[in-house]
């Protein structure tokens, strides 16, 4: 299609950036019958990280994770995603490897299927090229989707329309742990000194022969490697991982993060020697974030090392620690319900930059940022979001209001996020719980025929 021209009366949607993401909302938006121009920047300009100008590139694994739609949160969002009519889902099932029970793909031919369907497509128009401001109003509707790799003007010009930081910098994630699997036998509920509500904090105490053996594990444990491009920026000195605060000394994180001061464990009536903090991160109570625990440890080793603190013997967590070079918006202070700036209404966010962390995560915004555009494209009514039962729903309300403003981190999609299901169901049982009722949610938000999805091996 030649740009400049539109589908009747249709003016074209604009959207920034052919990651997954901005290759998901072109997609969507095309499949709905309105023109859309999908601006990339390479080869003009290059990445750190790309090596290929297709689309989709998958720059580091090439796994989508769980596929199992009936145990997996993940795998419940891939199927949400292919009734949706993902293209993202689509071109991964073409191109599908051998990993057991992940969707692993062959990351080239993947990203060639993307780019050949977005290329072929007639209401589609390519321009190679860098956006270097985000639009003015005259363009019409915008989605910006430029990932965790923002070029530099382009993420100045975000901060300088919301006022808010866009955290280019060695962004350090605490961990996030879901809230029924931490033992409240030896953890309590308590604001240093009673502040607040004065219960405001779950606390796991530490004696000294405790604290001293989690210091040592801490130093010892394998960290992950800095990415090339990642080298030159320097730590952000006011969200420090603790492993490097711990090598300024024995008793750095007990005079920091972990300090027991204003608090009293109720079973004893003393102060602990420390403290590890946990404070609620979701308006439903689910999920609870370290406070201060961001961390470079190697996943594995963050299992092991957290489970020694008392009170999370057994914890199950939501998101791991991890630390990165990362651009993102504050999305539940800046972004509507359907993924609006409201500094500028024209323009929509999707993928990384929102705060979702993962390809499939990053894939589902663009989907849901390119239905909005579409159906506003068309003048239809405004859309409704998917129910927050489903996991699109959830990701959605998560990151445009139901996390919190001030300590909001990128996530992954984890059953943390759905409203809690009735009932004493545990363990497998409860994730198909929450994947059947999503699956009928998403049914009705779509208008389609409900039903359980078939088994791969027996399909």
């Amino acid at each position: 299609m030649e740009e400049g021209e539109s589908a009747g009366m249709i003016l074209p949607v604009h959207v920034i950036g052919a990651g997954l993401a901005g290759s998901e909302a072109v997609w969507q938006i095309a499949s709905a019958g309105v023109p859309v121009v999908l601006h990339e920047m390479r080869p003009v300009r290059a990445t750190e990280a790309h090596r290929t100008p297709g689309f989709a590139e998958l720059v580091c694994s090439n796994s989508f994770r769980a596929d199992d739609p009936l145990h997996s949160a993940v795998g419940l969002l891939h199927e949400e995603m292919r009734r949706a009519g993902s293209l993202i889902l689509s071109a991964g099932d073409a191109h599908r490897l051998p990993a057991g029970g992940a969707l692993a793909v062959d990351r080239d031919g993947f990203s060639a299927e993307v780019t050949r369907r977005l290329e072929e497509h007639p209401l589609v128009t390519v321009r190679r090229e860098e956006v270097p401001r985000l639009p003015p109003p005259d363009w019409g509707s915008v989605i910006v989707a430029t990932g965790p790799l923002t070029a530099p003007a382009l993420a100045e010009d975000i901060r300088r329309l919301t006022g808010e930081d866009s955290l280019a910098f060695f962004d350090a994630i605490a961990p996030i742990v879901h809230r029924d699997s931490i033992n409240m036998d030896v953890a309590w509920m308590q604001s240093r000194y009673d502040k607040g509500d004065g219960a405001d904090y779950i606390n796991c105490p530490l004696d000294r022969e405790q604290y001293e053996a989690f210091i040592a594990a801490l130093l010892s444990a394998e960290k992950t490697a800095f990415r090339e491009w990642e080298t030159d920026t320097p730590y952000f000195e006011g969200c420090l991982p603790i492993e490097v605060m711990a090598e300024r000394g024995p008793d750095t994180l007990r005079w920091g993060p972990m300090k027991p001061v204003g608090l009293r464990d109720p079973r004893t009536g003393r102060r602990p020697y420390a403290v590890v903090q946990l404070r609620q991160d979701n308006a439903l109570g689910t999920l609870w974030n370290m406070v201060g625990f961001q961390t470079k440890l190697k996943h594995a080793e963050q299992v092991r090392v957290f489970r020694m603190i008392p009170g999370l013997e057994r914890a199950e967590f939501a998101r791991l620690g991890g630390l990165h070079r990362n651009t993102f918006l504050n999305s539940p202070r800046l972004l509507d319900p359907l993924l609006r700036l409201k500094a500028a209404p024209h323009i929509r966010f999707a993928g990384q930059v929102t705060g979702v962390e993962g390809y499939v995560e990053s894939a589902a915004i663009g989907l849901l940022a390119g239905r909005f555009a579409a159906a506003e494209a068309k003048g239809e009514a405004p859309p409704s979001p998917p129910p927050p039962e489903t996991a699109l729903g959830a990701l959605l309300a998560h990151i445009t209001g139901g996390a919190e403003a001030e300590t909001f981190q990128p996530m992954n999609v984890n059953f943390g996020l759905f409203p809690p299901l009735p009932g004493a169901a545990k363990g497998r049982e409860r994730k198909r719980a929450y994947c059947e009722r999503a699956l009928r949610a998403v049914d009705a938000w779509l208008g389609r025929p409900h039903s359980l999805p078939v088994p791969r091996e027996a399909a």
